[in-house]
């Protein structure tokens, strides 16, 4: 199925002003504070000397997948900071978890902020229109660190909300009701599955340890976050070009 470019430009017109109109409903929101319990992690346990061991170490697999993806499927920017964002992300998590706060939730909320950007970007890129997708990523990753700056000025996470859901759900509309440039949709799917599980995972953070004292939730949101980017390097891996533009 080839689209048309007339098709492609009103797609991303479309997409713009959801966007946009997303963006300035923000407004008729009530600030979102930091919940500070948010802090109080399940697992407390201090092994090998490293406070809460579990929820540390386990962001290993964010920096292994991210140094793949550096390594092996970098081609344009997108994907550069997609996977560097990833790499990061590791560094940044593992960093908050030693000492969690909000001055140290800013270094973890960073990278992924960029990482989730540079996923819009290259979704838009694939299913609506290469060039608009490439462009959009620089105002887009000046949204997501305008997002944290603007928390931590003022308390107020409405924007970093945005910054984390929007592109998720733009991500499941357009892969489901775009024609893909390349081969490896299922991939996209199950990232987004996993996702949706990790963020289950970490509301249930205290019932989950609670079930067992073996794991807790956020420590498994960890593994299942980290599988659905390993599901987006592997679709990187072994995607093929399905049809050409029109």
């Amino acid at each position: 199925m080839v689209v048309s470019a007339k098709n492609r430009h009103r797609s991303l017109y479309v997409l713009l002003g959801v966007m946009i109109a997303s963006l300035a409903g923000l407004l008729l929101v009530a600030p979102i504070p930091q919940d500070q319990t948010y802090h109080l992690f399940a697992d407390q346990r201090t092994l090998l000397r490293i406070p809460h061991f579990w929820n540390v170490v386990s962001n290993i697999p964010f920096i292994a997948v991210g140094m793949a993806g550096l390594w092996t499927v970098r081609r344009e920017p997108a994907t550069t900071v997609l996977f560097l964002g990833i790499f990061l992300t590791g560094f940044g998590s593992a960093w908050y978890h030693l000492d969690p706060s909000d001055r140290s939730l800013f270094w973890d909320r960073l990278p992924m902020t960029l990482a989730f950007m540079a996923i819009l970007s290259v979704v838009i890129e694939e299913r609506v229109d290469e060039r608009a997708g490439a462009i959009i990523l620089w105002p887009l990753l000046g949204v997501a660190m305008l997002s944290l700056f603007l928390w931590r000025w003022t308390g107020d996470l409405r924007l970093y909300a945005w910054v984390q859901f929007f592109p998720y759900f733009a991500l499941v509309f357009l892969v489901v009701v775009y024609p893909p440039k390349y081969s490896g949709t299922p991939y996209w799917i199950v990232a987004a599955a996993l996702y949706a599980l990790a963020k289950a995972l970490e509301f249930y953070d205290h019932e989950i340890y609670a079930a067992g004292n073996f794991l807790s939730g956020h420590t498994l949101k960890h593994f299942a976050a980290a599988a659905a980017s390993y599901t987006i390097l592997r679709y990187y891996q072994t995607r093929r070009l399905l049809m050409a533009e029109a």
